[in-house]
Parts: structure tokens; C-alpha cells; sequence
């Protein structure tokens, strides 16, 4: 750097000779002292410019040398630069291998604890293992004493199987003979058997028989029952719609002597209705006898379906329905003997 400020400052003393020259060249010579002074100054001027030339090349030299020297400077700053990046890179290797360095003293003081623990469990084991053999060579020792006892036991034992052999020996024989006398049973049980089971076969037709006929019975009985308790109904029914008309032809003033029978009939033949029909046609407007007749109506539905309800029911039902039928013909005979007051009555 110092080269080239001084290089730096002839190329400027170079430039400022060089306009002095010039300014020289520039002036007019007014006397002969002044051409003497040119011709000097010329002389001077051509020593200046050889010195000039010759500053030039050593300046040129210089360039030369301050450019190979500014490329060395380059050089030297690339490798300078490339040794900061490896510098750097080991400063960043020396902090791994510290903190590696540490995290190794950390698991070696880990593992020593280990290990101490280790040497500790290993000495318990130890004496663990030393006491257990202790007991082992106990136990050793009483069952080589029980063995003793056992041996004994088992000659003891030996002797009382052999002789329990003659009795089992002297048992098989008497099994074979049972179980000669058995299958002569078996056989004559079996035959018995046999006769038996035709006997059953038999008497299962026969009770086939009667439990058809028993059931043939049984649905005689339900359709007896039904069509009884129809009747009762429909008897029923006949003698309330008679009692309701002997009571509306009671009330009627154009006939306080009474119609009988055969006149209702007689009038609903006219009519063309049943005798049902014609007291509903006389008891038109009596919002007291409609509710009355359907209560009855109900009544005779629920009285039906208890019917059907006890000849489906399971055994005993005997009793249930003696009590029903009864009911409904306590009932008729109230109806009858209403009916026949009444009867007495409009006569």
C-alpha cells in the first residue's frame, strides 16, 4: 500500500510537470534570453520527459506488481476466509465434542449408579441364594428321612397287596359267577320285557281309542253347552221383549183389557216384522228402556263370552259353568213369573 501512495503521488508530479511543460510550449519569447531560457528549458523538458518515460515504465512495472500483488492479497483473503470457515466449523466441532463430552460423564455417572445398584442386588441375591440352599439341604435332608419311612411303608404295603391280590382273585372268581347268573336273569327279563311291551303297545291302542272318543265327547259336550246356553239367551231375550210389550200394552188406554200373545203375533205378522221389531216400534221416544235393553244387551254379550271363556279354560271348569247356566236360568225364572203377573194382570 505504501508502493502504491508513492507511485500514486510521481504519476500526479508527472501530470503536474507535464502542464507545466505545456504552459511553457504556450508563451512567446519576447528576447533572446528568453529563447536561451526555452532552449534550457527544452533541454530540461527532454531530460524531464526521458525521466517521465522512464517513471512510466517503472510505474507500469509497479502496476504490475501492485496488481500480482493485490491478486496475492486476494488469495490471501480467500484463504483466510476459507481457514475462518474451518475455523468456525471446529469451534462448532470442540462445542459438539464438549456437550457429547458431558452427556457421557452424565451417562457414565448414570451407569456407576447402575452398576453400584447392580453389585448391591447381585450381594443381596447372593446371600439370598446361600440361605435358599441352606434350606434346601434341610429339606433335602428330612425327605432322605421321609424316604426312609416310605420304604418301609412300601414293604409294609407290598405285603398287604399281595394279600388283598388272593382276595380280588378270590372275588373274580365269584364275579364270573354272578355275572353268569345275571345274564340268565337278563335274558329272562328281557323276555319279560318283551311280553310287556306288547302288552303296553296294546293297551296305548286302546287308549288311543278313548282318548279320540273322549275328545269326540268333549266337543258333543261344547257344542251341547253352546247351543243350550243359545237357547237360554234367545229364550231370554223373548221373554224380556214379551214383558217390555205386556208392560207398553198395559199402559195403552184404548187397550186396558190387555192383547195377548196371539194378537202381538198377529200384529207384527201384519206389519211384517218380529215381535222384537214391533215392541222397539212401540217403545220409540223411552230413552229409559233403550238404556235398559242395551245394559241387558251387554250384560247377555258378557254372560257369552264367560261361556266361551270357561269351555276354553283348563280343568276343573264344572263347577264355573253350573254357576253361569244357573244364573241364567234363575234369571229366566224371574222373567217367567214376571211375565205371567203381568199376563194376570192385563186379564
Amino acid at each position: 500500500q505504501q508502493e502504491k501512495e508513492d507511485l500514486q503521488g510521481k504519476l500526479k508530479l508527472r501530470e503536474h510537470l507535464s502542464q507545466t511543460a505545456g504552459k511553457i510550449e504556450t508563451t512567446p519569447a519576447p528576447s533572446k534570453n528568453i529563447d536561451l531560457e526555452m532552449k534550457q528549458l527544452q533541454c530540461k523538458l527532454k531530460n524531464l520527459n526521458t525521466k517521465i518515460t522512464k517513471q512510466s515504465t517503472t510505474v507500469k512495472s509497479l502496476k504490475k506488481q501492485v496488481q500480482e500483488k493485490e491478486e496475492w492479497i486476494q488469495e490471501l483473503q480467500a484463504k483466510i476466509s476459507q481457514l475462518e470457515r474451518h475455523l468456525t466449523m471446529k469451534r462448532h466441532l470442540t462445542e459438539d465434542l464438549r456437550s457429547r463430552l458431558k452427556a457421557n460423564q452424565e451417562n457414565e455417572k448414570t451407569s456407576n449408579e447402575t452398576l453400584e445398584s447392580l453389585k448391591r442386588k447381585v450381594k443381596a441375591l447372593a446371600e439370598d441364594k446361600k440361605a435358599s440352599v441352606d434350606s434346601m439341604k434341610q429339606r433335602f435332608n428330612v425327605a432322605v428321612k421321609e424316604k426312609s419311612q416310605y420304604e418301609q411303608m412300601y414293604l409294609e404295603a407290598k405285603d398287604d397287596l399281595e394279600k388283598k391280590d388272593l382276595k380280588l382273585t378270590k372275588l373274580e372268581r365269584k364275579m364270573i359267577e354272578t355275572e353268569c347268573a345275571m345274564t340268565e336273569l337278563e335274558t329272562a327279563a328281557s323276555q319279560q320285557l318283551h311280553g310287556l311291551a306288547k302288552q303296553s303297545t296294546q293297551a296305548l291302542e286302546t287308549l288311543q281309542k278313548e282318548l279320540l272318543l273322549t275328545s269326540d265327547k268333549v266337543e258333543e259336550f261344547k257344542t251341547f253347552v253352546k247351543a243350550l246356553t243359545g237357547e237360554l239367551h234367545h229364550s231370554v231375550q223373548e221373554l224380556r221383549t214379551k214383558i217390555k210389550l205386556a208392560k207398553k200394552m198395559g199402559e195403552m188406554k184404548a187397550c186396558k183389557k190387555g192383547l195377548s200373545q196371539d194378537s202381538l203375533q198377529l200384529a207384527a205378522s201384519i206389519l211384517n216384522v218380529s215381535t222384537t221389531d214391533l215392541y222397539e216400534i212401540l217403545q220409540e221416544g223411552d230413552d229409559e228402556e233403550t238404556a235398559k235393553t242395551k245394559m241387558e244387551f251387554e250384560k247377555d254379550k258378557e254372560w257369552l263370552q264367560h261361556i266361551q271363556k270357561l269351555l276354553e279354560a283348563q280343568f276343573p271348569f264344572a263347577s264355573y259353568l253350573m254357576d253361569a247356566v244357573l244364573e241364567k236360568l234363575n234369571e229366566k225364572k224371574k222373567l217367567v213369573e214376571e211375565y205371567s203377573t203381568l199376563m194376570k194382570d192385563t186379564v
